[in-house]
């Protein structure tokens, strides 16, 4: 074995200038802990050796041929260098260094390994041995460590034309929020009218007056840019638990969120001083708690976690109600299977299918013969004003129906959105250490981007 390794290292270095790391890549399984460059160096003394010959009639007195002088210690702290001048303007704990390679470098490979008897992929390939050495050093000047699943910052070398292109990956912030005004839709609503432009036809747009939306604020505007100016952020996402009606309260245990902010310079932040920041901010409309920086993968569960809501609704009744019957409809829902099809009020945007929900519980007392109040804790997707007014009967059982009288929601809260089978704010997906006083009651998320509340 150690003959044939020595006859390809005779073989390589015939073939015209080759530099050490080229030369240690092609055996690059080889003899864990070292580098190429270690592993190139030994090669060619000990063919030296066992010729005996001298160690400079087997050295490159040109760039090496295959790489061009890239793989020279000098160009990857060259590298090194420019990559982390590029993103110094960055806060940022990890990275991933990328290279693409030319053609020609690539041919040029290929070309040697060919000459060799080797397989096109025998031993390691160049831009593989750049993003590990380049990335030692970047790492060493910037004090970050690699990361190869989603890193802070991305830097990708271009060897054909010599620069250096850079990705700052977004940072984010979990919450729940606590919606307090009626009227306010949780992210921008642009306007149907003028789709946003706040023209009509060259004219301001009646619809919003010349604003491009439908309602002056929302949730999203009283709360992510105030996290945008904290991390110094080109723009602000807020992604929501589902979503409550633009005309319901959102109280109680609150709903969960993430504002994700893209290219942040700022990437760590004292979440929990944001809180009272962004309470002041939205003056009463809106409140955030239970702030933590999260990670990405915060985003995909805030949106897919399985999840159920407990709601309060103000119904009238358009005929006098008796109260034993009222409670017996309420035993007849309480625990029952629903079967819903697409509600009217939003059938222009959803397919008409029909699905089951179920109730987990519900309660609730007349105020009066003709008006009642009603807690219900129900899966996620059950459209709750249907299950009141049976909506034309496309909601079976409701109470509208089991009363035979018909029956209005007029005004609903959410009081809380929780994990069905699982908390939703888990350790593994938050970067900073839990506060102090954290609330463990796992109030949680609910999947879907209509909640039917």
């Amino acid at each position: 074995m150690t003959d044939d390794v020595l006859d390809l290292a005779r073989r390589a270095v015939e073939t015209g200038p080759l530099c050490d790391p080229c030369l240690g890549r092609l055996v690059a399984e080889r003899s864990f802990g070292l580098t190429n460059r270690e592993r190139g160096r030994s090669l060619r003394v000990a063919v030296a050796l066992a010729d005996d010959r001298p160690v400079a009639d087997l050295e490159a007195d040109e760039p090496c041929w295959v790489c061009e002088g890239e793989s020279t210690e000098e160009r990857a702290q060259e590298w090194a260098e420019r990559a982390a001048y590029a993103v110094s303007d960055y806060d940022f704990e990890t990275f991933q260094v990328g290279t693409r390679v030319p053609p020609l470098f690539e041919e040029n490979d290929a070309l040697l390994r060919a000459d060799l008897g080797l397989d096109d992929d025998a031993g390691e390939a160049l831009k593989t041995e750049l993003n590990r050495e380049v990335g030692k050093r970047f790492g060493r000047e910037t004090d970050s460590e690699v990361e190869f699943q989603r890193p802070d910052v991305q830097v990708t070398l271009n060897l054909g034309d010599d620069t250096v292109d850079t990705q700052v990956n977004s940072a984010f912030v979990y919450g729940r929020y606590r919606k307090l005004e009626r009227d306010i839709p949780q992210t921008k609503w642009p306007c149907s009218d003028c789709n946003g432009t706040g023209l009509n036809r060259g004219e301001i747009c009646e619809g919003c007056d010349g604003s491009g939306y439908r309602y002056d604020e929302s949730v999203e505007q009283l709360s992510a840019p105030v996290v945008q100016d904290a991390m110094d952020g080109e723009s602000a996402t807020f992604h929501g638990a589902g979503r409550e009606d633009v005309d319901a309260l959102m109280l109680e245990g609150g709903r969960p969120f993430v504002v994700e902010i893209d290219e942040p310079r700022e990437r760590t932040v004292d979440a929990a001083a944001l809180q009272p920041e962004i309470n002041e901010f939205a003056d009463g409309k809106v409140e955030v708690l239970d702030l933590r920086q999260a990670t990405y993968e915060m985003v995909e569960r805030v949106k897919e976690l399985d999840a159920s809501k407990t709601y309060r609704m103000a119904i009238e009744f358009d005929e006098p109600v008796d109260a034993a019957d009222f409670e017996a409809a309420l035993d007849e829902l309480d625990g029952a299977t629903i079967e819903q099809r697409t509600p009217q009020r939003v059938d222009h945007r959803r397919a008409d299918i029909e699905r089951t929900r179920e109730v987990y519980d519900i309660e609730g007392e007349l105020d009066d013969e003709r008006t009642a109040t009603v807690e219900l804790h129900g899966e996620g997707g059950l459209y709750v004003k249907e299950l009141v007014s049976s909506d034309e009967g496309r909601t079976k059982p409701s109470l509208a129906g089991l009363l035979g009288v018909e029956s209005v929601v007029t005004a609903l809260d959410v009081l809380d959105v929780q994990g069905e089978d699982e908390p939703f704010a888990r350790e593994e997906f938050f970067r900073d250490e839990p506060p102090e006083a954290a609330d463990e009651s796992g109030t949680e998320a609910e999947p879907t981007d209509a909640d039917g509340d």
